[in-house]
């Protein structure tokens, strides 16, 4: 026919036919819909077929060996550059790091770190004046307690033993080989 141009072509089953007379697929493959499949396949492809890292275990803490303080040596247990926060309560060294929030620097009650906090916790008092002044000195002996400010000791003491680790016990200076 006379007014076939060089670009025009017709349509039989979905290829075309140009006009030189060559049979050619049309781009019917790459329909955004098989683009998006052709995708999805090769990346379950990837999914199934990549190596899977190898499992890693949890870190374990450094051990933590039983020891005996006295309270030069609880002292620089506070949490201050980065260090354990150790507490004694009626003689039993805890570890109460876990709960930093509270017993570490700016903490409620990090006054008590590094210290015996037997006599403050049985009153219910966080004051400096709570603590022991003499640090080589006798271990508070929580004379002048009454039956409810042991009681109140008692549920600290229950409550450190459910909640923290017993690291050590609280002796007076010169007494730790006892």
């Amino acid at each position: 026919s006379a007014v076939h141009g060089a670009a025009e072509a017709r349509a039989i089953d979905g290829n075309l036919e140009s006009s030189d007379g060559v049979w050619r697929e049309s781009n019917a493959f790459f329909t955004p819909l098989n683009i998006l499949f052709l995708l999805v396949n090769i990346y379950t492809i990837y999914v199934l077929l990549r190596p899977t890292p190898p499992a890693v275990l949890p870190k374990e803490p450094p051990a933590t060996v039983f020891r005996v303080f006295n309270p030069r040596t609880l002292l620089p247990f506070t949490g201050e550059n980065d260090t354990p926060i150790y507490l004694a309560v009626r003689g039993r060294v805890f570890d109460v790091s876990h709960g930093r929030n509270f017993y570490g620097p700016g903490g409620p009650y990090s006054n008590f770190a590094g210290r015996d906090a037997s006599r403050g916790l049985a009153l219910g008092s966080f004051d400096e004046d709570m603590l022991t002044e003499d640090l080589d000195g006798p271990l508070d002996p929580l004379e002048g307690l009454g039956p409810d400010e042991i009681e109140a000791l008692q549920g600290w003491e229950e409550n450190f033993d459910s909640k923290y680790l017993v690291v050590g016990r609280l002796t007076a200076v010169g007494d730790e080989e006892k």
